[in-house]
């Protein structure tokens, strides 16, 4: 665990709901640490943890890739795999975690992630106001995922000139793992522009979607490795590993799935395969670039998207640099982090 590359970890048993509680801030050196609520199964508690720390450090390097003037941070609420969580008690869980986001004074503010929901931000905010992304009702921005999926499109763009040296996706195909929340808005953003589509997910019931766009379908153990001009994983992370860099059938990679890399070396045996590989914490900035827009920088609808559209210009600089200096856009895109972390920014809190 890397824990010394934080400033701050809390772990709590939560008193309403008797789970561990964990908030991980990683960094608040460009200004107030953000990130989402995740409430997951794990083996052991120290398993979330170990998310936690994960997560948080991405979020720095996402914000800062992005030029927000915010920090990174995650809060994990660890279940155990054999526990049953009841309404009431999952409500409980959602206000201890306000109570630990309001003892931490406005350092970290929270957001939906895996598991949680703005309707799930309403709850929380009932103790704090350092969160985002409640209901449009409440006040907040709600749902993040098209603007998520929207960042991505803008990241394809980018991958699509470098690559064919176009923007144009019409007569592209897309292979899309995963079809949920983020995945699902991406599809129909692609087939829109004219995009051809193989797609897949664990759960059959989105063949309806892909019916829908005149997608072909895919089985989800064969879609990483379909015949394709880019990849979109956005299901699960960790799905690309060493021994499937040779049988990958695409130009680039481009998608919202966090840590998507089984291992760090994965990097550079894509880019010794000739494959574009844009990190994917740069990939999937767009939904937290439009909540801190709109939430905490007051700005319009139109400049928030305009500022998650710019997606596109960030990822054409990493790609430059990487073809300029022939390292990995992962090493370009840790570059720009490296370079944004030293550049300060003026401070402000969310609801501070």
């Amino acid at each position: 665990m890397a824990s010394l590359e934080h400033e701050e970890v809390i772990v709590r048993a939560g008193p309403r709901s008797g789970l561990p509680v964990i908030v991980a801030i990683h960094s608040t050196h460009l200004g107030q640490a953000v990130g989402g609520c995740r409430i997951w199964r794990y083996p052991d508690w120290r398993d979330g943890l170990e998310d936690a720390l994960r997560l948080s450090a991405g979020m720095t390097a996402k914000l800062a890739v992005c030029g927000l003037a915010n920090g990174g941070g995650k809060t994990v609420v660890a279940v155990p795999e054999s526990a049953t969580l009841s309404a009431e008690r999952r409500a409980g869980a959602l206000r201890d975690v306000g109570e630990v986001v309001t003892s931490l004074s406005g350092r970290y503010a929270t957001g939906p992630d895996v598991g949680t929901a703005p309707a799930d931000m309403a709850i929380i905010g009932e103790l704090t106001g350092h969160v985002f992304c409640k209901p449009p009702a409440l006040g907040g921005s709600g749902d993040s995922s098209p603007h998520t999926a929207t960042g991505v499109v803008a990241a394809l763009r980018a991958a699509c000139s470098r690559t064919y040296g176009s923007a144009d996706f019409g007569g592209r195909l897309f292979a899309v793992s995963g079809l949920g929340s983020v995945g699902g808005h991406i599809a129909r953003q692609l087939a829109a522009a004219g995009a051809s589509l193989v797609v897949s997910d664990i759960d059959t019931e989105k063949k309806d979607l892909a019916k829908e766009l005149g997608a072909s379908w895919a089985d989800p153990g064969e879609i990483l490795t379909a015949e394709a001009d880019v990849l979109i994983p956005a299901a699960l992370g960790g799905v690309l590993a060493r021994d499937l860099v040779p049988r990958l059938r695409c130009a680039a990679i481009v998608g919202p799935a966090n840590n998507q890399l089984a291992e760090p070396c994965v990097a550079d045996l894509l880019h010794e395969h000739g494959i574009i590989w844009v990190p994917d914490y740069v990939a999937s900035a767009g939904g937290v670039i439009y909540a801190l827009s709109v939430e905490l920088r007051h700005q319009t609808h139109a400049s928030a998207l305009a500022r998650v559209q710019a997606i596109e210009q960030t990822v054409t600089q990493i790609l430059h640099a990487s073809q300029q200096t022939g390292r990995t856009p992962a090493h370009a895109a840790q570059e720009l982090v490296r370079h944004r972390l030293r550049t300060p920014f003026p401070r402000r809190l969310l609801n501070g």
